[in-house]
């Protein structure tokens, strides 16, 4: 029986045991799915238990700092700077980025394109790749924060000039104004228990095509409750994180999902969630 993990501070009620066991279901695989809650002072001590692994998955604070203990990155987890699946591979501990391929099978599935003016709520690690993502789509991409983060946010500007020779625009929230394409909510406002909270005054959500939530508890945030009222398609971040979680054991296992799959333990997962 193979064995995999998760590791991070603190862990919580992890979802990913629950959505791993129904996706080794799928494919008839025989293993199993554990969280190892590691904190950051404990994490090269306890290094040699995850080696011990098939596999694992990385979540915050280890993200980062898990990179110097890997013989290889991935072309994506290289570019961003951060490793949520480790991969043992003939001897070799190999990081990758799965959020990354999980966010465009998402959009994929909520038939929402990343293309055209998008604009980016948020300037943290999510924010980061969901930025990197963007413009390597060809989108022309405007991030939106707080006047407190705009030098976080001017920080992912200058790490888009410099590794991919692109340029984005920096606003503040207060600044957004005109029609997007597509609108990406990386910010934990509106999560729960702060449901009454969004991120952008309802006028300007109405503007935005296509809107996408990273956050998935609420399953229906009130940003996405003002899409729906004008007509948006939209999606939470509940696929996102599914299809990340499918994306790692396609690189553990060799196997393959298909959105059919998907949607099933979509469901299942959002009817697990109602229990917590």
């Amino acid at each position: 029986m193979k064995k995999f993990a998760l590791t991070g501070y603190p862990l919580g009620h992890s979802l990913s045991p629950f959505i791993h066991t129904e996706l080794f279901k799928i494919n008839n695989i025989d293993a199993t799915y554990e969280l190892k809650e590691t904190a950051p002072a404990d994490f090269e001590k306890n290094f040699e238990t995850l080696k011990s692994f098939s596999g694992f998955n990385v979540t915050i604070p280890h993200k980062i700092n898990v990179i110097p203990f890997l013989d290889k990155l991935s072309r994506r987890a290289e570019l961003f700077g951060a490793v949520n699946t480790v991969e043992s591979k003939e001897g070799l501990l190999i990081g990758h980025n799965t959020d990354c391929e999980g966010f465009l099978r998402a959009l994929d599935m909520a038939d929402i394109p990343l293309e055209g003016n998008v604009l980016l709520c948020g300037s943290g690690g999510v924010s980061r790749m969901f930025a990197f993502e963007s413009v390597l789509a060809g989108a022309n991409l405007t991030i939106a924060v707080r006047d407190a983060d705009i030098e976080a946010a001017m920080q992912i500007k200058k790490e888009i000039t410099d590794r991919l020779s692109l340029d984005i625009q920096v606003i503040t929230l207060s600044e957004v104004q005109g029609e997007y394409n597509v609108l990406i909510n990386g910010t934990p406002v509106g999560m729960y228990p702060n449901v009454n909270a969004c991120v952008l005054p309802k006028e300007a959500v109405e503007k935005c095509r296509y809107v996408f939530d990273a956050i998935y508890n609420p399953a229906r945030t009130l940003l996405l409750s003002y899409a729906e009222q004008s007509g948006a398609k939209y999606s939470n971040g509940l696929p996102m994180l599914v299809w990340q979680a499918a994306v790692a054991q396609e690189i553990w296992l060799d196997v393959k999902f298909n959105p059919d799959d998907i949607e099933k333990v979509i469901e299942i997962t959002a009817k697990e969630m109602q229990k917590l």
